[in-house]
């Protein structure tokens, strides 16, 4: 439900100006019953002006002389025509120039903790591009030398939270043990 524009001044001008009930003006200001009795008795909101629904296109006459004759019928808020704008996305994640040096290292220790995660899906969780994660795979980064895999939610490259939905969507185990192949015994 679309919610009442300033609740109490709503509920001050219903109560003032019209014979609803305490439980119908309760409902549309989404207030409890006990608190609208309150304001009909002076002993909260006093000093607020009422704000009429009806000039600021929330009701209609015909909607409050509705609920006025039947004590159960509950107030409709009315839809509004006017088209609201859609909320911009986030856009690219920024990563400050301090941990930028961190990312092959996170990079590495998910390549070697959970081969199956797909590049897109690394590439998204701590900020990356394909390029930067084949690199890292294959060895040709170019600070190939210094990379030590460390674990990117004690980098601060992603949040603990997002790692594990980042697992499970990709069906692994959460602090399952992973499987490394022994060289040794062959």
């Amino acid at each position: 439900m679309t919610q009442v524009l300033m609740p109490k001044a709503t509920a001050v001008w219903l109560i003032e100006n019209t014979s609803l009930t305490f439980e119908q003006v309760a409902e549309f200001v989404q207030m409890h019953p006990l608190e609208v009795q309150a304001i009909a008795d002076g002993e909260v909101a006093q000093g607020i002006v009422g704000y009429d629904p009806i000039k600021h296109g929330q009701l209609t006459k015909d909607e409050i002389a509705r609920c006025e004759k039947d004590s159960s019928a509950r107030l409709q808020i009315l839809r509004s025509t006017i088209e609201l704008p859609k909320p911009k996305g986030k856009g690219a994640r920024y990563t400050p120039v301090s941990k930028r040096n961190d990312r092959p290292d996170g990079i590495a220790w998910l390549l070697r903790q959970h081969p199956n995660l797909p590049d897109s899906v690394i590439g998204k969780l701590l900020g990356t591009t394909k390029d930067t994660i084949q690199k890292v795979r294959d060895k040709s980064h170019w600070n190939t030398a210094n990379i030590k895999p460390r674990d990117p939610v004690i980098l601060g490259l992603c949040s603990q939270q997002q790692l594990n939905a980042v697992l499970l969507a990709a069906g692994e185990k959460i602090g399952a043990p992973v499987e490394v192949a022994d060289e040794t015994s062959a």
